[in-house]
């Protein structure tokens, strides 16, 4: 199929309609890229960047599918929650090649919860041969906790403008000190007593993540707490030397937001992707 107009469709799934865009390409290397939405997020995206991204994937010869998982954006249903949307991207998986029969390869593409659920789903289908994961949720109340001590409460006691402020008598202490505290008992709090075996996220995801043989490309922002988290989360136990292998393509943007929102920063997401789709080849 050669690139063409953008195409809508609607599948039955569980007597759920959900709505998806293929984005129509060549396929000449046979590989395509499906972009679920992990949470409260459909299928334009923030300042439209799921719609640039797979027109610029689509304009390089990779087939596109954005969809909206259940309960988003136009399709029914009540959504599941990012850890139970398999399915989902199962019938988009399914959609992309039913709609582009030269695909036979498929790469999942996934900013924040999206890319946590493509570790939960990738490994159980075998026609998944590499996943983007931008920024990953990871979020737990301890990890959260965490860094915000470690990277926010710690870079403003390292700002000089921060204590300029404080003898200009500009900072609120009473209420920075309260939020610390409350930040530091969150932090030591740990997994919840309920369930003190229980895997948490993080855990689940490097599970995941073990599980899955292929080739997987990292993005993470320098702006957000998200990605910080992250990075905290893979230095535990359950991920030692998942992001060092050699099938893992770690790349960050130190001045970018959460969803690489200029243009110079999308851009290069687009140009990583690329590379990674080349490299499938």
């Amino acid at each position: 199929m050669t690139a063409g107009a953008e195409k809508a469709f609607v599948l039955d799934l569980g007597g759920d309609a959900m709505v998806g865009i293929l984005h129509p390409a060549a396929a000449a290397d046979g590989l395509g890229v499906v972009l679920p939405m992990g949470g409260p997020q459909y299928r334009v995206g923030s300042h439209r960047q799921f719609v640039l991204i797979a027109r610029a994937l689509a304009g390089r010869g990779h087939p596109v599918v954005r969809f909206d998982t259940r309960g988003m954006g136009d399709s029914d249903g009540g959504f599941p929650g990012f850890e139970a949307i398999d399915d989902d991207q199962r019938a988009a998986v399914d959609a992309l090649m039913v709609r582009s029969p030269a695909v036979r390869r498929v790469v999942l593409w996934g900013l924040c919860d999206a890319a946590s659920a493509i570790l939960f789903y990738a490994h159980q289908d075998p026609r998944i041969v590499g996943g983007v994961l931008v920024n990953p949720w990871v979020c737990t109340l301890e990890g959260q906790a965490k860094a915000e001590v470690r990277h926010y409460y710690g870079g403003r006691l390292a700002s000089g403008a921060f204590w300029r402020k404080l003898a200009r008598d500009e900072v609120a202490v009473g209420a920075s000190l309260r939020s610390l505290v409350g930040t530091l008992a969150r932090a030591a709090r740990g997994r919840p007593s309920g369930a003190p075996n229980a895997p948490t996220l993080p855990e689940r995801m490097a599970h995941g993540f073990r599980r899955f043989a292929g080739p997987a490309l990292v993005a993470l922002s320098g702006k957000v707490l998200t990605a910080r988290e992250f990075e905290d989360a893979t230095r535990g136990p359950a991920w030692q030397g998942l992001l060092e292998n050699w099938r893992v393509a770690l790349h960050r943007l130190p001045n970018a937001d959460h969803t690489f929102s200029q243009a110079a920063w999308r851009a290069e997401v687009i140009d990583w992707t690329a590379a990674f789709l080349r490299d499938l080849r």
